[in-house]
């Protein structure tokens, strides 16, 4: 008897000392892929802080402009031609002048051609627009002199937010040292000073920085995502509601099933050229429009929608189903009263993620033309706009250093309604969602 359990827990003993001797290795190898996995979401995380910390440090800067206090002197002959007071006669005044002799009487010591050129361009363009703006607004001011807060020129402001080094040759930047003293002693009288960039957010697109703004791009984004969730929410819940509970099970559906599956995987840009093949050429549609726009980015989405509601779709037990048929609904009944209302949150969230790919899409948008030039903003879902991801890459590639925070600024807007959605989108998935 004993000589037998002995035998046998000899037989034993080579297996157990295997697997003893093997243990340390399994649990060495355990800890390195722990520790890779540990490194892999380091690696993630400092790469996404670097690139967070890149764009807020370029951009936060952008959401405050140097603006210029000046004394214009409003000589009706030089802002009412005519002395008629018209609206046509205001318009047609020398605003520049007004402009300009207000820095002049600021350094009168300035007298060469030259010099006073340069003085000049220290205050941007935009400044005699807004005068303008105010004397149309209320023409009992002509023959006044006034103060006002202008915007200065994006190298004044640029310089002011320490972004032009005084280090660096006279020859190499943009200001000279006579340009950089008239700041400083503008800067001495609190003639300059920061304020919240408004223009940022009520203007559109322009060719000089300090006067740029988003607010084109933020219309022609709101536009287009009204239309893109116009047409795809109600196509694409429809679509997975027929596929999941109507369809019958055969080759034409799945073919339909593996195209839709394919379509969530096809690049954006061929998307942008079949809208310009399709909406443009044969339709003849406005280029550059918020509907062409949204019809394209519909299509793009319209894969994203279906497949997260056919997911939604399927998570709901089938108990729910047999439930209701038991009770002698039918089976429309029994999905658009049961299925469909407990499916929606899921639904919703789908969409939401789609509308969230939607907004930050430049591929197709530069293919039906979005990528104009446009200063004008949009007032309806036909005149030409731009977006906010084109306005980016517009931006982008513009040489100013001033347009270099402006990109990161509408970088950190576009960041910021895009972590709206999403969080929309958990919320409504935590809030609404039924676990069984």
């Amino acid at each position: 008897m004993s000589s037998t359990n002995n035998s046998g827990g000899a037989g034993r003993s080579p297996v157990l000392e295997v697997v003893r001797a093997s243990l340390p290795r399994r649990y060495r190898a355990e800890a390195r892929f722990k520790a890779y996995g540990i490194i892999a979401l380091v690696l993630a995380l400092s790469f996404l802080g670097l690139l967070l910390t890149s764009i807020i440090s370029n951009g936060y800067t952008a959401f405050q402009q140097t603006y210029m206090q000046l004394e214009f002197n409003l000589e009706p002959e030089v802002v009412d031609p005519d002395g008629d007071g018209s609206e046509a006669s205001l318009r047609a005044g020398n605003y520049l002048a007004v402009v300009r002799n207000s820095l002049y009487e600021l350094f009168p010591e300035v007298s060469s051609r030259s010099d006073r050129r340069a003085l000049s361009s220290l205050v941007s363009t935009g400044a005699m627009y807004q005068l303008q703006a105010m004397v149309l607004a209320d023409p009992s001011l002509v023959g006044q002199t006034i103060q006002m807060w202008v915007p200065a020129d994006d190298d004044v402001d640029m310089y002011r937010k320490g972004r032009i080094s005084v280090e660096v040759p006279e020859g190499e930047r943009r200001l000279s040292d006579k340009q950089l003293g008239w700041i400083d002693a503008m800067a001495a009288q609190d003639h300059l000073e920061l304020k919240f960039n408004t223009a940022l957010f009520t203007s559109g697109d322009s060719r000089d920085p300090e006067l740029a703004g988003i607010l084109g791009a933020l219309k022609g984004s709101f536009y287009m995502l009204l239309v893109t969730l116009a047409l795809s929410f109600p196509v694409g819940i429809a679509a997975a509601v027929y596929l999941e509970e109507f369809a019958p099970k055969n080759r034409w559906t799945d073919l339909i099933e593996v195209n839709i599956n394919n379509l969530a995987a096809v690049p954006s840009i061929v998307f942008g050229l079949l809208g310009l093949a399709v909406f443009l050429n044969y339709f003849g549609m406005p280029r550059s429009a918020p509907l062409v726009g949204g019809l394209v980015l519909s299509l793009m989405t319209l894969p994203t929608i279906i497949i997260a509601s056919r997911a939604a779709l399927k998570a709901v037990p089938p108990s729910i189903r047999e439930a209701a048929l038991g009770m002698g609904a039918s089976k429309m009944q029994t999905t658009f009263h049961h299925v469909v209302p407990l499916a929606m949150p899921g639904m919703l969230t789908g969409t939401i993620i789609g509308m969230a790919q939607a907004l930050g899409e430049t591929a197709p948008l530069l293919m039906i033309g979005m990528v104009a030039f446009i200063v004008d903003v949009p007032q309806g879902f036909t005149d030409p706009a731009t977006a906010l991801p084109v306005q980016i890459y517009l931006w982008a590639d513009s040489p100013e250093r001033a347009f270099v925070e402006r990109t990161s600024a509408a970088i950190i807007v576009l960041l910021g309604f895009l972590l709206v959605m999403n969080l929309l989108a958990v919320f409504l998935r935590r809030k609404f969602e039924r676990r069984w």
